[in-house]
């Protein structure tokens, strides 16, 4: 091929990727977005569908937003920038303070599963507790407001330099609290200002305490909330919403409110760190409190369970051997005489089973992708032809699916549909669904063969219904109703009257603000079976049609829900434990007598009855025709501001550079850019390589970089050195061509351009043919990786790379390929997984040109990192020799690792600094260079461990000490070994 055509061909390959680029590029800009602006708020949207919801948010903004000034003494650091999305089919919400205020705001109807989130209009109820996470992350007293000054705004952390870390504390010391702490606050007061209304005073959190105490379950500390519960219960993170919320109110009924506030509230005098800020206000420490409190928590639910045993107890029969976690509706097969459900609890990847509900053995079915919390997933069963409808992608865009439940075999039915609350009509076999999207529920109908939806009704903003159920002759549907003011009834259609546009529904039963949960229809359509926590604990309940009477089944101490009828005279149901939930059979008896319970929220307004007082007024209260409103097109790059900035310390080569970051931003984080520069005051340096510099640009699917003798914080710690003499110019483009957690399939593109660059970029131990070149690569990456909760790595799945990488020098172009494979399943126990790991390649030039060769060696790890502790799965790692030290200009490397199962540390260290879990890894590998020819071939073999051990820090970040050691073996070499010794920050 002559040097003229390589000219050619590169220009061609440059040019196709360029219009590629510029076409992407042009696509993005197309994505308008628009803005809602006063002089509190920038409001930010995709799309007009949302225009109906602005005013409306807006004015609950305004509304919490003067609520908490008056209330905190609160003044925002910066205007808000609230992000409103519909990205999923639930309502949900987030706040960041650092380095701008930011809201995002998920516009969905709620999800009412079990109870476990009571509130009114969601939308108030959410800004109300997300200014509360500002208000904790952003108030600054004395020495907040002067590092603030200092830095030119508030720090992030970033793994990129550490001392952000120290910087991030100065300016914003109360993000560096547990996160049971900023949702305990933030749900408390959402509480008192929906006049009682929430988890402070919710029947869910009551039932999981008062079981803890009857099952007399471990109830955490401080550190196994952190280090344990928070990972390995089935609840996951939501513990924090409980314990947290717990704790607070167990603090006002102890000391009252306003100590409470004065302990959260960052005022002048008070003390940067939370927990100095406790024992300052109550005058003993944190953990003394809260052992008080676990300690006063058995004496209360002790008294709670008295009055429920004041009437007879109803028996559940245990249908299983073990807690299942979370668990879905339940639908009985009779031909197979199995409980069919979606179940997701630690140490296993959730799945759809069938439970014999003779011997407790469970049948697993398939697996159910995307699952949520609490329920897992939708489900509807034709039990004639024996198919299970079930929604996957739970937590995002739904999507409607079918298995076989004999032979587990699936088909998606319709893509991204967003319906859920499926039921099916055995009269002409359609599913009916409750759709959410842009804040509205809709019912709609499918037909056979499921592959399109049809509107029914779509009911009004601030109504929602939920857990449809159809008669099975198809002229009764029926759900739970909620309604903007919080009031709960179970609701009745005539299904020909709703078809025809008839869209008056009757009221069955009002259940006052308690959810009518998951009632469904007996099989003579005669009655109506459901739960409810209408006594303070969730008891079944049945609905007579006959009678129009509601008439209790069960007394329990816990909680049962999602009733089937299955025998004459017996219900099947889900009992709640302290390990989740457990299906169980009870008697179909009626109850004439059931004792309410107490709840610790009750107890607090017959005390403090000042809590009342807290209600904020509504949002209609709010003038917005009184304020200065924009409402024009919203051009992210155009608000781009300094965020702050701050000085850094970079490692070059073997030397200490001094110097500055600056970080520029948009409010809602959609561009970033930042400089660093430095200096290394150092003779043995040549004056022309002391200062360094480098940018970065970030914007969606763009990244760009520039840098002058590269350096960084890392190199101070190797052996891993990535600084460089020289200058560099980069380019990269990320195209996503598949988002479908957990599968993932992505094409990076990125140009690159050196000179007077004397080492290879990527290998640091290999010098380059020439000081000047170009590299173009184009990356196809693909990942399906699953893990069951409470892992702390995946534990199945695939993934795979091919890359092109062709580098231009000299007038020559030097093409290299190569492709990883990674596989991965259970294995032996749970939380351990065996792992094939492979990867291949060629280089296209000379033996001894280093940009035709590919390099390996090393663990990887500096002794103070960032990236990943794992490094030796990297296709460049090799343990047991040094870094580089194996080349070839084609290869094929093969690994077997077994990833053993965590050990979960309960309380090892204080709320400040606690270990969270060690894991070890043990992995051996193979490699052969240079197939091609016998005289430059290796041929090389190892065997190695790695033991990991997390740590968490000033309550919230975390550091990873590993430590590993290789040996590796060649024909004609004696053995080689490697020690590796790292700390991974962040």
């Amino acid at each position: 091929m002559s040097c003229r055509f390589k000219r050619d061909l590169l220009k061609f390959r440059f040019i196709v990727f360029a219009l590629f680029i510029t076409s992407s590029f042009s696509n993005l800009s197309h994505a308008q977005l628009f803005k809602y602006e006063t002089e509190r708020l920038r409001m930010i949207y995709y799309g007009k569908a949302f225009a109906y919801l602005v005013p409306h948010v807006a004015a609950c903004y305004e509304n919490a937003l003067t609520y908490h000034q008056n209330f905190f003494d609160y003044q925002p650091s910066d205007k808000v920038t609230l992000f409103m999305h519909d990205f999923s089919d639930y309502n949900n919400a987030g706040a960041s303070t650092a380095p701008w205020n930011k809201i995002s705001l998920a516009v969905a109807p709620a999800s009412y599963v079990f109870e476990t989130t009571p509130a009114n209009e969601r939308i108030n109820a959410t800004l109300n507790h997300e200014i509360v996470h500002l208000v904790a992350g952003d108030k600054a007293s004395g020495s907040d407001k002067f590092f603030r000054s200092i830095f030119w705004g508030k720090v992030y952390e970033t793994n990129e330099n550490p001392l952000t870390i120290l910087y991030s504390y100065l300016t914003s010391p109360r993000r560096s609290a547990s996160r049971w702490y900023h949702e305990g606050i933030a749900v408390f007061m959402e509480t008192w200002m929906a006049g009682g209304l929430g988890r402070s005073q919710g029947p869910w959190d009551e039932m999981v305490f008062r079981t803890k105490v009857r099952d007399s379950s471990h109830i955490y500390d401080l550190v196994g909330l952190e280090s344990e519960a928070s990972r390995v219960d089935f609840q996951v993170g939501v513990n924090a919403y409980l314990y947290g919320t717990r704790f607070m109110s167990y603090l006002t009924n102890e000391y009252g409110p306003e100590k409470l506030i004065e302990w959260v509230n960052r005022s002048p005098g008070s003390k940067a760190y939370f927990i100095s800020q406790f024992k300052k206000v109550y005058g003993i420490s944190l953990g003394d409190a809260w052992q008080n409190w676990i300690d006063w928590e058995f004496q209360f639910q002790n008294e709670n369970l008295t009055a429920i045993r004041q009437y007879p107890i109803t028996f559940a029969r245990p249908l299983a051997d073990r807690a299942l976690g979370s668990v879905s509706q339940t639908f009985y097969d009779e031909d197979l005489n199995e409980l069919i459900l979606a179940v997701n609890y630690p140490g296993q990847i959730p799945y759809i089973g069938a439970l014999n509900v003779e011997t407790g053995q469970m049948r697993k079915i398939c697996g159910v992708k995307g699952p949520a919390l609490y329920f897992v997933t939708s489900l509807a069963y034709d039990q004639k032809n024996k198919t299970l409808f079930f929604t996957t992608d739970n937590n995002d865009w739904r999507d409607i699916n079918s298995v076989d439940v004999r032979t587990g075999r699936k088909k998606l039915l319709q893509k991204d549909t967003r319906v859920g609350d499926l039921t099916f009509c055995e009269a002409d076999s359609s599913l009916w669904g409750v759709r959410h999207s842009f804040g509205i529920s809709t019912i709609v109908k499918i037909p056979y063969p499921y592959d399109k939806w049809n509107m029914v009704y779509a009911l009004p903003y601030g109504s929602d219904i939920y857990d449809l159920d159809i008669a099975s002759e198809g002229k009764k549907l029926t759900g739970g109703l909620a309604e903007i003011n919080g009031r709960q009834t179970l609701i009745f259609f005539d299904v020909d009257s709703l078809l025809n546009g008839k869209t008056t529904a009757d009221t069955l039963y009002d259940f006052g603000n308690s959810i009518a949960a998951n009632f469904v229809f007996s099989d003579s359509g005669n009655y109506l079976y459901g739960s409810s926590y209408y006594t303070g604990v969730s008891n079944i309940f049945r609905y007579d049609f006959a009678r129009d009477s509601m008439e209790a089944l069960s007394n329990c101490e816990t909680g049962f829900f999602r009733p089937v009828p299955w025998k004459k005279d017996s219900l099947l149901i889900i009992e709640y434990t302290g390990d989740g939930f457990l299906p169980a059979a009870i008697p179909e008896q009626v109850l004439e007598d059931i004792n309410p319970v107490n709840y610790l929220g009750h107890t607090l307004t017959e005390k403090y009855p000042q809590l009342k007082d807290w209600i904020l007024p509504p949002p209609s209260s709010v003038n917005l025709d009184t304020m200065k409103i924009d409402t024009s097109n919203y051009h992210s790059f155009w608000h781009m501001g300094l965020a702050n900035a701050y000085p850094i310390v970079e490692g070059y080569g073997d030397f200490v550079a001094w110097g500055a970051r600056l970080n520029f931003q948009s409010p809602e984080g959609l561009h970033e850019t930042d400089i660093s520069v430095s200096y290394t005051p150092h003779s043995s340096i040549d004056s022309d390589e002391r200062f360094h510099i480098n940018w970065n640009f970030h914007h969606g699917s763009w990244d760009l970089n520039a840098s002058h003798n590269a350096a960084d914080f890392y190199d101070l710690f190797g052996p891993t050195k990535t600084s460089r003499k020289g200058n560099s110019l980069q380019v990269q483009y990320t195209r996503t061509l598949i988002y479908d957690s957990p599968k993932n399939m992505s094409l990076v593109f990125d140009v690159t351009g050196y000179n007077n660059l004397e080492i290879l970029p990527d290998y640091q131990n290999v010098s380059t043919s020439s000081d000047r070149f170009a590299i173009g690569r184009v990356s196809l990456n693909y990942s399906n990786m699953e893990a069951s909760l409470g892992a702390v790595d995946y534990e199945k799945g695939v993934g795979w790379k091919l890359v092109s990488t062709n580098t231009y020098v000299s007038e020559k172009i030097f093409p290299k390929i190569h492709t990883n494979f990674d596989f991965g399943f259970p294995f032996l126990m749970n939380h351990s997984s065996l792992w094939f790991r492979t990867s291949a390649g060629y280089g296209d030039g000379g033996r001894f040109e280093p940009f035709a060769n590919f390099f390996f060696g090393g663990f990887g790890n500096n002794y103070v990192d960032y990236q990943t502790e794992k490094r030796y799965r990297h296709y460049y790692s090799f343990p047991g020799v040094e870094l580089n030290e194996i080349g070839g200009t084609n290869y094929v490397k093969t690994m077997l690792e077994w990833s053993l199962p965590p050990f979960r540390f309960r309380h090892l260290g204080n709320p400040s600094l606690y270990a969270t879990w060690a894991r070890m890894a043990l992995f051996t590998s193979g490699i052969v260079t240079n197939i091609d020819d016998e005289l430059y071939d290796n041929e090389l073999l190892n065997a190695g461990a790695q033991l990991d051990i997390r740590l968490t820090f000033l309550s919230h970040l975390n550091l990873t000490f590993s430590t590993g050691y290789a040996r590796a073996f060649e024909k004609g070499y004696r053995p080689s070994d490697e020690f590796m010794f790292s700390v991974k920050i962040l």
